[in-house]
């Protein structure tokens, strides 16, 4: 029993640490199944997305769905520290339970107490190593708390500012896009202002943020299920905006250069598949068009309005066909698994964007989203 105790915790011990050295410092996609931090995730996010399917009003299930990936890294530090103590106290009772209790024989219930005293660095006293053995073990987990502690510690700040820098970019996009964002209102209010070509640049904004998102969202995974501040906002909406209006420069309108548009969609269009990938969710086409053939005459017709001249026949409409094809699909994986809606081609019929609203208005009261 010692020998399956001391190896069970030779198994344990060094996998609990690559998967929090994996998870928190390395700077690549995790891969592999059975590992701790995956099992944890997607275990807790199953029972969580459930609770929320069964939620009709959007509000109520934002509020629910809003604290699901802090808890979750709390959890999955919970389970980490008790799989280390747990792995410790094994060693000890492996080689013996060579410890020093004041009043009692030390058993495997004192070795646990032993083990997440000392990863903790507590230093209560009442229980102490003695012998050499049991001496190195104490040191050496010591060691490992004060190393794990510091790990996490500085874990939160960095999840934290790549979760405001890519805020800061969904908010700005309010303001050109509206709430929901859709790229019908982006285009026309740059019209509006006679800087059409002014979508140049912000394209180009967002092609730094789709690397940045690349990035930290590949690296840190449970970064896409933080949700925005706002229940009509989420990353993958401005995503998808981006993307769509992407695709109808590259088609063709008059102003509007398309090579920034091809780079910017060449990026997003990254990030949006290899989150795909990250987070297990296959390409999903359920048949339903965002942008029907009556849908696409509208939004010419609202771009036109505009001053907006967005090119016509078979060619252009397969081009902006075979545009969406390529990320919709993937899109639409990512909106079935996180529960953030799809944006609209067309804007919604009396929409406000967020910047309009507010829950103190003295004329009537408009619901703040």
């Amino acid at each position: 029993m010692s020998l399956l105790a001391a190896i069970a915790a030779l198994i344990l011990i060094p996998g609990i640490l690559w998967d929090a050295v994996e998870t928190v410092l390395l700077p690549r996609r995790i891969t592999g199944t059975l590992r701790p931090a995956r099992l944890v995730g997607a275990t807790l996010w199953g029972l969580w997305r459930g609770a929320a399917l069964r939620i009709q009003t959007r509000r109520r299930r934002e509020n629910l769905l809003s604290p699901f990936a802090m808890l979750t890294m709390l959890t999955l530090f919970g389970v980490w520290a008790l799989g280390l103590i747990v792995g410790f106290g094994l060693l000890h009772w492996a080689i013996g339970s060579h410890l020093a209790q004041l009043g009692r024989p030390a058993g495997f219930a004192t070795d646990l107490y032993m083990s997440g005293t000392t990863f903790f660095t507590l230093g209560l006293g009442d229980v102490a190593p003695a012998s050499r053995m049991s001496r190195v073990l104490t040191v050496v987990e010591a060691g490992t708390g004060f190393g794990f502690l510091a790990m996490v510690i500085a874990y939160l700040p960095v999840l934290y500012q790549a979760f405001s820098r890519r805020e800061a970019r969904i908010v700005m996009l309010d303001e050109w896009a509206g709430s929901p964002p859709n790229p019908a209102v982006l285009l026309r209010r740059a019209a509006d202002g006679g800087e059409l070509a002014a979508v140049v640049g912000l394209l180009r904004d967002w092609e730094q943020t789709s690397a940045e998102l690349l990035e930290s969202h590949l690296s840190y995974s449970i970064l896409a299920y933080f949700r925005s501040q706002h229940d009509n906002q989420s990353w993958l909406a401005a995503f998808t905006t981006v993307l769509d209006t992407c695709t109808l420069v590259i088609a063709g309108i008059d102003g509007v250069p398309p090579l920034q548009a091809r780079l910017t969609f060449a990026i997003a269009r990254h990030a949006v598949v290899d989150l795909c990938q990250v987070l297990r969710s296959r390409p999903l086409d359920d048949g339903a068009s965002r942008l029907p053939a009556e849908d696409l005459a509208r939004l010419r017709v609202l771009l036109h309005q505009a001053g907006i001249r967005l090119h016509e026949g078979n060619v252009v409409d397969h081009e902006i066909a075979a545009r969406r094809a390529m990320y919709e699909p993937y899109a639409r994986a990512l909106s079935e698994h996180l529960l953030m809606p799809l944006p609209p081609w067309l804007p919604p019929e009396k929409a406000r964007a967020n910047w309009e609203t507010t829950a103190w208005a003295r004329t009537g009261r408009t619901e703040a989203h």
